[in-house]
């Protein structure tokens, strides 16, 4: 019986460990598959990434912000930027019995601004304007962005000169720029060289280009000489690289220029001078007689000294501009120097840095949240000499002014980054200007502003 029992034990004992064995060996196998599949479905998982990470380098970027509205490649290398702004103005002349002047709204500037980028380095930019009478082209020219400290331009942009003609034409401080800004040529086609000559600091800018020769305070598309305008401009900020922060927004520069001009008694190529409301106060002879015309006659040279600064809520800018131009009336030849020079003075109420651009609000408007944007009030004094030696000869002084002075306050409301409002009161005054040697009456001028731009 015990031998039996033996047996039966051993027999089940037997089975029990083949048994166990086959579902140990039945678990290793399951494992291992397992374990395979995972790292199939891992791999697989890999492989999605890569595609998904690959296709994300080829996805264009579509984006719409406060700066405008882009499509970009994701490495920027191409790219596709449309922004701009418009400007509707009011003009309402103050003391003006006689109504000389009239009271108007305008569409100051209408411009919408298409930026192109392509391979990284080679830029373009279209810029129209349907502002007033008739559209024009304000900027049309393309670029190589490729090393920081020489650029190329070339085509139509704006002239490196004057110092607040360089601001943006949607950052000025008063709606209208001051009296030396006619002094120097505005946008002119050309061929540009400029960059930063450390890194890309600001410390040191520089600017030389040739260009057709726009006369003082006008854009030119074209020219009717041979001879081309020679213009160079350099810019510092020498405190930069010492890191002196106080110091960090303190800018001075030259700008000037070199050419020779010949104009006609059809073709004067002369400039005029014009306030803020855009009424003219001095302009050269011109008569349906040849050797009453006055025309321009040789050699024409610009120079102007400036300088900016900026700290905190606090800004100033200043220039001085001298434009000598050698003129003829075919009988009677002269060099005639008018200068002119301004400072200008921003302070920001709410507490933003002022600076060169835009102010950026700390807070957008939003009355529901106590919220009213930001607060710039401004102040500019600045005058235009003309050359005695004008008169009476190339100018008449019963119609011509020999000085303007102009004295401007304002307050500009930041909306937000895209919505400005600028409220301008200017007077100017004037030496001559009027019958039997008398000046001219003062303008007085109010001028309100709406800008949108993004």
């Amino acid at each position: 019986m015990k031998g039996s029992q033996i047996l039966i034990r051993a027999a089940l004992l037997g089975g029990i460990v083949a048994t166990s064995a086959g579902w140990a060996k039945a678990q290793e196998v399951t494992i291992q598959d397992l374990d395979q599949k995972i790292r199939v479905l891992e791999r697989k998982l890999e492989i999605a990434d890569e595609n998904a990470a690959n296709k994300a380098k080829e996805a264009t970027v579509v984006k719409a912000d406060k700066s405008g509205f882009v499509l970009s490649a994701p490495d920027k290398s191409f790219q596709l930027k449309l922004s701009g702004y418009a400007q509707g103005d009011a003009r309402f002349f103050v003391d003006d019995p006689d109504e000389k002047s009239t009271d108007t709204f305008v569409l100051r500037r209408v411009r919408p601004v298409l930026d192109v980028t392509v391979y990284k380095d080679y830029a373009f930019r279209l810029q129209p304007d349907f502002g007033g009478s008739s559209p024009t082209t304000q900027d049309a020219y393309g670029e190589y962005v490729g090393v920081p400290a020489f650029n190329v331009r070339v085509g139509k942009f704006k002239t490196p000169l004057g110092l607040e003609f360089l601001q943006s034409d949607s950052q000025m401080l008063f709606a209208e720029r001051a009296l030396p800004t006619q002094l120097v040529p505005n946008r002119d086609v050309g061929l540009q060289f400029s960059g930063d000559l450390v890194g890309t600091t600001g410390a040191v800018t520089y600017a030389l280009g040739v260009f057709n020769g726009a006369i003082d305070g006008g854009n030119s598309d074209g020219d009717n000489n041979d001879p081309k305008d020679l213009v160079a401009r350099l810019f510092l900020h020498p405190f930069r690289p010492a890191g002196i922060e106080s110091l960090k927004n303190f800018g001075v520069g030259i700008g000037a220029s070199v050419g020779d001009q010949a104009g006609t008694a059809l073709a004067p190529n002369l400039p005029s001078f014009k306030t803020s409301g855009q009424q003219t106060f001095f302009a050269y002879k011109a008569s349906t007689n040849a050797n009453g015309t006055v025309y321009a006659d040789g050699q024409r040279v610009r120079v102007s000294p400036q300088a900016y600064y900026y700290l905190g809520p606090f800004g100033l800018l200043t220039e001085y501009v001298q434009s000598a131009q050698d003129v003829s009336t075919g009988q009677a030849q002269d060099t005639l120097d008018n200068e002119a020079w301004q400072v200008s003075f921003a302070y920001v109420l709410t507490g933003e840095d002022a600076s060169f651009k835009d102010v950026n609000p700390l807070f957008n408007f939003d009355p529901s949240k106590g919220h009213w944007g930001a607060f710039e009030v401004v102040a500019r004094y600045g005058e235009l000499k003309v050359d005695h030696d004008a008169f009476n000869t190339f100018a008449d002084p019963t119609k011509s002014a020999r000085r303007a002075t102009s004295v401007a306050g304002g307050l500009n409301w930041y909306l937000n980054r895209n919505m400005k409002l600028l409220f301008d009161y200017e007077q100017t005054a004037f030496d001559g200007g009027a019958a039997k040697g008398a000046d001219r009456p003062e303008e007085k001028l109010l001028l309100a502003r709406a800008q949108f731009s993004f």
